[in-house]
């Protein structure tokens, strides 16, 4: 099962939490400043967030947070839990583009990256700029 938090710009509250359909966490949002909402799995070692947040600019970010258990590379005997992140930002003007724009520029960027076989991404993870 996942949990939700959500954090305001006044600090980090528990809203009141509804399932949905399919088991999952939801709340509604904010009115004002920044919002933001994290699932966790159940054991912990996935989150997923989306967060927004309103000034001059608005950014929404959606992001994955994955843990593992690994052996210490130093001392093998042990294990550490390591992490990494993944996440796509979108920084937008507040006024200027449309929700439709917006989500055009998204799918022509996701086209670049997911083309033959991810093989941007692939290049990316392997150091060439």
């Amino acid at each position: 099962m996942m949990s939700i938090e959500r954090e305001h710009a006044y600090g980090a509250c528990r809203p009141t939490v509804h399932y949905n359909q399919c088991g999952y966490y939801s709340s509604s949002p904010y009115e004002y400043g920044a919002e933001r909402s994290t699932y966790t799995s159940a054991d912990g070692l996935i989150d997923l967030s989306a967060s927004s947040a309103y000034g001059r600019r608005t950014r929404r970010v959606l992001r994955v947070d994955h843990s593992k258990i690994t052996s210490d590379p130093f001392i093998p005997a042990q294990n550490v839990k390591v992490s990494m992140s993944n996440y796509i930002v979108f920084d937008l003007p507040v006024a200027g583009y449309t929700n439709a724009e917006a989500l055009a520029v998204y799918t022509g960027f996701k086209t670049a990256f997911s083309a033959s076989s991810d093989l941007l991404i692939t290049k990316l993870l392997g150091g060439e700029s």
